[in-house]
């Protein structure tokens, strides 16, 4: 499975694709959409748009994985993001792709063990997990983090949700909260 992760920013979107074939996870790009500072701001999400589907169209991904949005502070600051986020999944939707979303919390509870974990820290388990020569800058560390989480709780949420199938009004529902199964 091909999975793109995705960290979305007004300013600077990170990008990630990694392979996953079962435990095995392999690197195959990543990097970062610099928007430049433009008068409107429905040309900044543009930008984005155009080149994450360029990122799509290059890479060729099964599946997508976003992260999602936190409440900020600043309501201003959280709504512009917002529609960062939107730009980035329209591009994933318009490609064709499914789309996951992961917390920041579950991303880095699944890349480093720990959801209160540095950026630092993201960068050198995204290394690690990925047998990468060097550091990836923060922004493609977090995409690449996004996706590794997916590859990570991926099949076990395709797994349950085969389970709640037919089955689930006999044995009750199960559910993934906080990385763990519970019914």
């Amino acid at each position: 499975m091909r999975i793109l992760g995705v960290d979305p920013g007004l300013r600077r979107t990170g990008f990630g694709v990694i392979d996953a074939e079962g435990p095995r996870l392999r690197y195959v790009a990543s990097g970062t959409v610099v928007v430049p500072p433009m008068k409107t701001l429905a040309d900044r999400l543009k930008v984005i748009l155009d080149n994450l589907r360029e990122v799509v169209r290059d890479t060729q991904p099964d599946v997508a994985a976003l992260e999602i949005v936190f409440l900020n502070t600043n309501p201003a600051s959280t709504l512009l993001l917002g529609q960062a986020r939107g730009a980035a999944l329209c591009a994933m939707a318009d490609s064709g792709l499914a789309v996951h979303e992961y917390t920041a919390l579950q991303i880095k509870k699944s890349v480093v063990g720990t959801g209160r974990a540095a950026k630092e820290q993201v960068q050198e388990m995204v290394r690690q997990l990925l047998a990468l020569d060097g550091l990836p800058a923060p922004d493609s560390a977090d995409a690449l983090a996004c996706a590794i989480c997916h590859a990570h709780v991926g099949p076990l949420a395709d797994r349950l949700a085969a389970l709640n199938g037919p089955i689930a009004s006999a044995r009750g529902r199960m559910r993934l909260r906080g990385g763990r199964l519970s019914g």
